[in-house]
């Protein structure tokens, strides 16, 4: 019997002095990386935190729980090919950390987490760059970009991809032959009524897929165009996989009742069908793999980095990594409680405004210096409600544009938004329109936000104009106007309504809110 050798092996002295190479330049790999870790969060751990918090209590983005692990393991699996290599400090790519710090200030003072999480990310596979040098910055390339996975953004892809959703069930539906009456993510067939909630969205479905298909493809294949290819593969199929998977979901329900599919046995149906299309996923694309690249052998050896001038090096960086924090404490003085008195206008002529009662719908904002609300009755019999909400040095937990405030927000059960959009106002400018409902009442809504005479529509605008403003030590003075008209059973009426009250009561509310008093 004979035995064939397709790889022909090194020799045994050879073999000895890579093994031994490799795991002395890993040390000093894995040193430098813990370094640039210990002495980021160190400085920014408010950031890190938040990040960390997100992982373990997000189902969304609990990928990221697995994001440190994997990238050492990445780095673990190229041992070979940093064989002989030693960190060598490029100085010239600490200045990124300039506009980077910079990001993350703005988006600090504006409350923008994602920013400061994608920034602090950044500052890190910035700060690996620096201390492991050119050489092994290239041969870890993919490993540091991997650590971008760690990010907990992507929630602003959810009304997009829910409607999204809806939009293809309902089609599919109807082609079916299933009767079905639609109101945005909201829709009817005979024996049942759905919604598309951010659960079934497919952005978690999208954030793993995407993930795990970088992996798969910096594992499978050499060539960048096998990689980008599957790359392409893995952000449109979960996407598509969503859109069927919620169709099932209802056909299973119409066919054999909505018991079938509640509660656990549909999350638990979601990740194993989402299980089984990654699956196929890898297994078509394994007819496409190539073979692992061989490690050069080591030919030379790098002298080991002469400490004075590698940390002079990396001095830029850390100097400035470590200035912004600072700079964020002396502009973020602490503020002590305190809340402001809010006056409603006056009603206009052919309206009057009726005794305080508690209305049927308050919307769901907090962390407010102050708020009011009033309801105006006009000549036809008709009541308005006005809600203004004022915010006013604003920080953590004083925040007017934050997670959980909004129209509805996280704590007003039973009440869903028909449809949405951005109507024109009189006088000028626009507001968010739209008509919430419980089930048996629909209020046809208004809101805005007023910032320092601007009017805003857009949460990313507003939050925009507020870092703009603290950065500039400007104040950042802001209300949220909300008026809400019941539309049950004449919704154009509705609508006439709340425009002819905004058009009689806008000037004198704008010169309420520009009255307000706030202690400096």
């Amino acid at each position: 019997m004979t035995m064939k050798r397709d790889i022909p092996l090194p020799p045994l002295d050879e073999q000895m002095l890579t093994g031994a190479e490799a795991s002395r330049s890993l040390a000093w790999v894995a040193g430098a990386i813990a370094f640039v870790l210990a002495w980021l969060v160190t400085w920014y751990w408010g950031t890190a935190t938040e990040i960390a918090g997100i992982w373990w209590r997000s189902d969304t983005f609990a990928h990221g729980l697995i994001v440190l692990p994997v990238f050492g393991w990445l780095v673990w699996r190229r041992r070979e090919w940093l064989a002989g290599s030693r960190p060598s400090a490029w100085a010239a790519t600490g200045l990124l950390a300039l506009p980077l710090g910079l990001g993350w200030l703005i988006a600090e003072l504006g409350s923008v987490a994602g920013a400061a999480h994608f920034m602090f990310v950044a500052m890190v596979v910035t700060g690996c760059v620096v201390m492991l040098g050119r050489r092994l910055a290239a041969l870890l390339l993919f490993p540091l970009a991997f650590l971008f996975f760690g990010v907990p953004i992507g929630e602003f892809l959810l009304p997009v991809m829910m409607q999204h959703t809806a939009d293809f069930a309902v089609a599919a539906l109807r082609l079916s032959g299933i009767p079905v009456y639609q109101e945005g993510l909201y829709f009817v067939i005979p024996n049942g009524r759905w919604s598309v909630v951010e659960a079934c969205s497919g952005v978690r479905y999208l954030i793993a897929s995407l993930m795990v298909g970088a992996l798969y493809a910096y594992l499978n294949y050499n060539r960048l165009s096998r990689r980008l290819a599957f790359m392409g593969v893995a952000l449109v199929v979960p996407i598509v996989a969503n859109w069927v998977r919620a169709y099932i979901t209802v056909m299973v329900g119409y066919l054999f009742g909505n018991e079938a599919v509640e509660g656990f046995i549909h999350i638990v149906y979601g990740w194993v069908f989402f299980g089984i299309v990654v699956f196929l996923m890898f297994w078509i694309g394994s007819y496409w793999r190539e073979e692992e690249l061989a490690a050069p052998a080591v030919a030379t050896v790098m002298p080991a980095p002469q400490a004075a001038r590698y940390w002079l090096a990396c001095l830029p960086f850390l100097a400035i990594t470590a200035a912004f924090p600072l700079l964020l404490r002396s502009l973020e003085a602490p503020v002590p409680a305190f809340s402001v008195a809010l006056e409603l206008p006056e009603a206009a002529p052919g309206w009057q405004r009726m005794p305080a009662e508690q209305p049927v719908f308050t919307p769901s904002y907090h962390g407010q210096r102050g708020e009011a609300s009033a309801i105006y009755r006009g000549e036809d019999g008709g009541d308005v409600l006005l809600y203004v909400a004022y915010y006013a040095r604003q920080q953590r937990g004083h925040e007017m544009v934050t997670w959980g405030n909004g129209l509805l927000g996280a704590d007003r059960p039973g009440w869903r938004i028909l449809r949405s959009d951005v109507a024109e106002l009189p006088q000028g400018g626009k507001a968010n329109h739209g008509q919430i409902t419980n089930g048996v009442l629909r209020l046809d809504a208004w809101h805005w936000y007023r910032m320092d005479e601007r009017v805003v529509t857009s949460d990313y605008l507003a939050k925009a104009f507020l870092a703009l403003d603290r950065s500039f030590g400007r104040p950042d003075d802001s209300a949220v106007v909300v008026v809400l008209v019941n539309a049950t059973e004449a919704p154009e009426l509705a609508r006439k309504r709340a425009l002819a009250f905004i058009e009689a009561h806008r000037p004198a509310l704008e010169r309420s809110l520009d009255a307000v008093e706030i202690p400096r």
